[in-house]
């Protein structure tokens, strides 16, 4: 936690941090053109951020993108604000104070964490039914092969849909596969309003990647939740389910026990 304070103890850090926060997803280009400055500047302040954890980046094709990830910040709340007040914990974890002050403009979600643990237990975590629903809630059923069906459940709610689909399998390296369908049974279980969950349901299916990358003792997890239809409040809501799902994912792995729920 070091790395983060000193990395937002900088006024020009925290500018390319508010410029990530109003615009997410931004190339080097587009940094030093929307913060009139230097480009050899802002490389190096983006690497220390990177450092800190407190940005992440994405390739697109041939350009490397920027985003703010709030893994720390989470991490932050976790050590000490969780002792006292709960509740703030979860407003700090769906990212309404850090991501709601402007709308997300690329309907994206990328989040990146570092897990003390081996590529294979964080693949068990992602494809165990008897693991998903200790830290997420969700079992899933598939053979995770390209083009293999995925049934979500959820408090005995189950989805299958042809299009629920994997779409990459990479064991211990790349997962990715198309989110659940919006049926009314899985709208209620989750506690999603009829009106919201007919609109979702009308739009095209969205995607998530997980990238699984060793870094000797730690693993690097990305996880990208994007193909949103454009104007969908779907980016709104996972913002506000990832970051919670994949800090319980972490202690989980790292401790053996998932957070204490809110009270």
């Amino acid at each position: 936690m070091d790395e983060v304070f000193k990395a937002l103890a900088d006024p020009s850090r925290r500018r390319l941090l508010d410029g990530l926060n109003a615009n997410n997803g931004q190339s080097l280009r587009e940094l030093c053109a929307g913060l009139d400055m230097a480009r050899q500047s802002v490389s190096k302040h983006l690497a220390v951020l990177s450092a800190a954890n407190l940005v992440t980046t994405v390739w697109r094709g041939r350009e490397k993108l920027h985003y703010l990830n709030p893994e720390p910040i989470n991490a932050i709340a976790e050590r000490w604000i969780s002792r006292y007040h709960r509740e703030r914990v979860y407003a700090l974890t769906d990212l309404k104070t850090a991501l709601e002050q402007e709308p997300m403009t690329k309907p994206e979600f990328v989040y990146t964490s570092y897990l003390k643990t081996t590529p294979e237990r964080v693949w068990q975590a992602l494809t165990d039914p008897a693991f998903t629903r200790r830290y997420w809630g969700v079992t899933f059923e598939s053979d995770w092969t390209v083009g293999s069906t995925v049934t979500w459940t959820v408090n005995d709610a189950s989805v299958a849909h042809p299009d629920q689909v994997v779409l990459e399998s990479e064991p211990y390296r790349r997962l990715a596969y198309t989110f659940h369908s919006f049926t009314p049974e899985f709208a209620a279980a989750i506690g999603l309003s009829e009106q919201l969950r007919a609109t979702l349901a009308g739009e095209r299916r969205s995607k998530v990647t997980f990238d699984i990358e060793s870094l000797e003792q730690h693993v690097k997890l990305t996880v990208v939740h994007d193909d949103f239809e454009a104007g969908s409040a779907l980016p709104e809501l996972v913002s506000e389910g990832w970051p919670l799902t994949l800090s319980n994912l972490k202690t989980l792995l790292e401790t053996g026990e998932t957070l204490p729920a809110a009270s």
